[in-house]
């Protein structure tokens, strides 16, 4: 899948510490399911070697929990073209993965609320799910 846009979305009303962890998670998400956005090993003059954290920009947009449900919704069309990577509120309580894996079958996205997501795809299909949101200040 061609991936020239990233998007993360989250509630502005959530807590600073919430908010980051939020973003990191859905960072990590969407850096799984496309490792091809970061990765790449740069060494500077000294010969100290890093990894780059991205490899294009990463905005952070906000919306309500409402918008993001909306968002979630028309991303998953018969049509959809690229990754999504969800946060939804119930997660914050679960502390293994496991748990979290095992949980979510019995869950529906569509009635829960929905404190982050993450989308990664063609610039057209970003674009049309997140172009009238702004960016988180």
């Amino acid at each position: 899948m061609l991936i020239e846009k990233i998007a993360i979305v989250v509630d502005p009303q959530l807590p600073l510490g919430l908010l980051a962890n939020t973003v990191a998670t859905i960072g990590i998400g969407l850096g799984a399911v496309a490792p091809d956005l970061g990765g790449t090993v740069l060494t500077d003059a000294d010969g100290a070697r890093i990894h780059n954290s991205a490899n294009r920009a990463v905005p952070i947009l906000q919306a309500t929990p409402e918008t993001m449900a909306q968002i979630l919704i028309k991303a998953q069309s018969p049509d959809a073209a690229g990754f999504i990577v969800a946060f939804p509120q119930f997660a914050r309580s679960i502390h293994s993965f496991a748990d979290y894996q095992a949980l979510f079958p019995t869950k529906s996205l569509s009635s829960e609320t929905i404190e982050g997501l993450g989308l990664a795809g063609p610039d057209k299909w970003v674009k049309s799910l997140t172009g009238s949101l702004k960016l988180l200040r």
